[in-house]
């Protein structure tokens, strides 16, 4: 996508969707009211997300959200997924990133759109331990896996059932955690630890909430945890661990780096909770809005550090199936 057609897309409304309460943030949590400029950036060089996907040319359901977000918010969002833009000069003129990502981003992969460049990530990475802001939603996490490489949804997927620590990829350490898998979409409770952080202060002392939960693991020792996955009674082996984080800040560098598990669906996209967590953390990233990020990972998570075993067709995949052949087509020859 052409820069100009993409900066374009940033201050158009979402007139389509029907939002209800906007999310609003309280005076005391805002330092000053100037407009702060995000890139919204939905590469997927792994599995494509309904919510980002843009169909026949159209924004995507996320950037529509966004998009009617933004202004109301003092906010201007920007929308790519063109890893190629990923430079020093291009970085430094916004505020925060916001990624909604997939996958080896330095592969093209399954979306079609241009890679990231080894250079482009370390721009990115030096940015926000010069003091740029980053924010990560849900698959953000399934993004720059440790040891992963290239592009498509990786079946094999046994080498992620551990903890690498400072073996980790840069990006991981930067993000502070990374995704394992999700079991079945299920109404499940996340437990809120921190109603004081921007954007939680009016969720009460808990979400139950319909939405595919990760599972995550590899955090960083200074997370500070908003949001708990109570795992007990949860249905699928996945969760049969103890409760872990969900959401999180930390500091980088120079730099505010959040995330939330939470995203996948449509549904959790228009609603408040979800919109008031978003802008909170994107206002507190961007650094115009306050919070006391100290560490209490272990506090709230002790258990953090378990990670559930892999299941079978984990550790045994199954071979990749041949496809079927079309009509009037003939089989594939069998190996001799």
């Amino acid at each position: 996508m052409h820069r100009r057609e993409m900066i374009r897309w940033a201050g158009m409304g979402a007139t389509s969707l029907s939002l209800g309460l906007l999310p609003r943030l309280r005076a005391a949590d805002t330092m000053n009211p100037a407009s702060q400029k995000i890139l919204f950036f939905t590469k997927s060089s792994g599995f494509e997300h309904s919510v980002i996907k843009r169909n026949a040319g159209n924004p995507s359901f996320a950037e529509q959200v966004l998009a009617e977000l933004g202004p109301k918010q003092g906010i201007g969002f920007t929308f790519s997924k063109d890893g190629s833009l990923f430079t020093p000069a291009y970085l430094a003129q916004f505020d925060a990133y916001l990624f909604y990502t997939s996958g080896d981003l330095l592969s093209v992969g399954p979306d079609g759109q241009p890679a990231m460049t080894p250079e482009g990530k370390q721009a990115l990475l030096d940015a926000v331990a010069g003091g740029k802001g980053f924010v990560g939603v849900h698959s953000a996490s399934d993004t720059f896996h440790t040891n992963e490489h290239g592009g498509g949804n990786n079946p094999i997927r046994v080498q992620r059932y551990q903890n690498y620590g400072d073996a980790a990829d840069s990006y991981v350490k930067m993000l502070g955690g990374e995704f394992i898998r999700h079991g079945p979409q299920q109404i499940a409770k996340a437990r809120i630890t921190d109603p004081t952080f921007p954007g939680f202060g009016d969720l009460g002392g808990e979400l139950n909430v319909m939405e595919e939960w990760y599972t995550l693991k590899d955090f960083a020792p200074d997370l500070h945890v908003q949001l708990v996955m109570e795992t007990e009674g949860m249905k699928g082996a996945d969760y049969a661990r103890p409760p872990y984080p969900l959401a999180w800040a930390r500091l980088h560098g120079k730099g505010r780096v959040a995330f939330n598990a939470m995203g996948h669906r449509e549904d959790v996209w228009t609603s408040p909770a979800f919109q008031n967590m978003l802008i909170g953390t994107l206002k507190w990233a961007a650094g115009v809005a306050k919070a006391d990020v100290k560490p209490n990972l272990e506090r709230v998570t002790p258990g953090y550090a378990t990670i559930q075993p892999p299941p079978p067709e984990v550790v045994n995949p199954p071979p990749p199936r041949t496809p079927a052949p079309r009509a009037n087509e003939p089989a594939p020859a069998r190996p001799n």
